[in-house]
């Protein structure tokens, strides 16, 4: 091995080395357990297995094919750990879904890997696995961009501005993205790159990582997209973001949904989730159920008093509840009596 290429697998290897540490670092020793935490780990994780597989194949074409399978099932869980991050760092919170999504994908790995192995079936993998892996890489990097959509034009924009949560995961997005391309770029056969060169690609990114944790003194700040949980928005601000949610709200009357959600109307008036959520607990002092059932209610008491035909219950459904007793407690607890005590005191003369 040339002098170059001892320092080509010294750098790569050393960046495996460092990947591994690191995401057990996030898995298991983090001071604050945040779940953007445990998903960043995981990726990181499944990258250093990655690029582990490389540097030692890319230096050894004698490597057991089983290393092979290892290092490319590995890249088949890239994608979605990168969106499960990303969006955990977002909502702190991830729906039972996408769990199950992220559990199904590894169920695909363990059964491919089980009934197709990479040494008995190597034309297929080369030919075919490795294309639906990069394929299903971009697909989840696509998907995380456009997640993330706002938080990135504020970067490319007005990066000073940014807060350092905005840069820690903009730093990771685009990360997992420069090692997708310089990937991609060997596995095209573009001249002068090859595989190793993603390999040092994730090194750098890794040691840019490691260097924004070494220079902060207090990381809180960086791993929840909305850790500021005091921060109020100014009078006129809150006023205007105010009257917008009453528009959309009464003209749309989109809590007659049963289904909405904080997501669909943080996108109705085009601010990002956590931002309406922060508003909502900050400004109005309630969350995002309390301040839908408001309006519910509100129609209900409407209906009720215009309309003594519908039954209590069919009423609770027209406004927007998905049940007779969620509905009944939401009442009770916004106007402090039962749907029945208000509707006879609404028609006595």
């Amino acid at each position: 091995m040339s002098l170059g290429k001892e320092i080509l697998f010294f750098f790569g290897a050393l960046g495996a080395f460092n990947g591994f540490i690191l995401s057990l670092y996030f898995l298991f020793f983090t001071r604050k357990k945040y779940l953007s935490n445990l998903f960043l780990g995981a990726l990181l994780f499944a990258l250093s297995t990655r690029i582990a597989v490389t540097v030692f194949v890319y230096f050894n074409n004698n490597l057991h094919k089983t290393y092979l399978q290892i290092g490319l099932s590995a890249g088949l869980l890239i994608g979605p750990l990168l969106y499960l991050t990303l969006k955990s760092g977002i909502q702190n919170t991830i729906p039972v879904k996408w769990k199950s999504h992220l559990a199904i994908w590894i169920l695909a790995v363990l059964i491919i890997g089980f009934v197709f192995p990479y040494q008995n079936y190597p034309v297929l993998w080369n030919d075919y696995f490795v294309a639906f892996i990069f394929l299903q890489w971009f697909t989840y990097i696509f998907i995380s961009g456009f997640e993330i959509r706002l938080l990135l034009e504020k970067i490319i924009q007005n990066y000073q501005n940014t807060l350092p949560s905005e840069r820690w995961f903009g730093t990771i997005f685009f990360g997992i993205a420069l090692v997708f391309i310089s990937y991609f770029l060997g596995f095209i056969r573009v001249p002068f790159v090859s595989c190793i060169t993603g390999a040092l690609a994730f090194t750098f990114i890794l040691y840019l990582i490691i260097l924004v944790l070494l220079h902060r003194t207090k990381t809180d700040d960086l791993f929840l997209l909305n850790i500021q949980k005091d921060k109020k928005l100014n009078e006129e601000e809150a006023l205007i973001l105010s009257q917008k949610l009453e528009k959309v709200m009464n003209e749309k009357a989109l809590y007659r949904n049963p289904n909405l959600s904080l997501k669909d109307l943080s996108q109705e008036i085009n601010i990002p989730s956590h931002q309406l959520s922060q508003f909502l607990n900050n400004n109005l002092g309630k969350n995002f159920t309390s301040f839908v059932n408001e309006f519910r209610i509100n129609n209900a008491c409407e209906i009720i008093t215009s309309n003594d035909k519908l039954t209590l219950e069919s009423v609770g459904y027209d406004v927007g509840f998905n049940s007779k007793s969620t509905f009944f407690a939401a009442f009770k607890k916004h106007t402090g009596t039962t749907p029945l005590n208000y509707q006879i005191q609404a028609l006595q003369p």
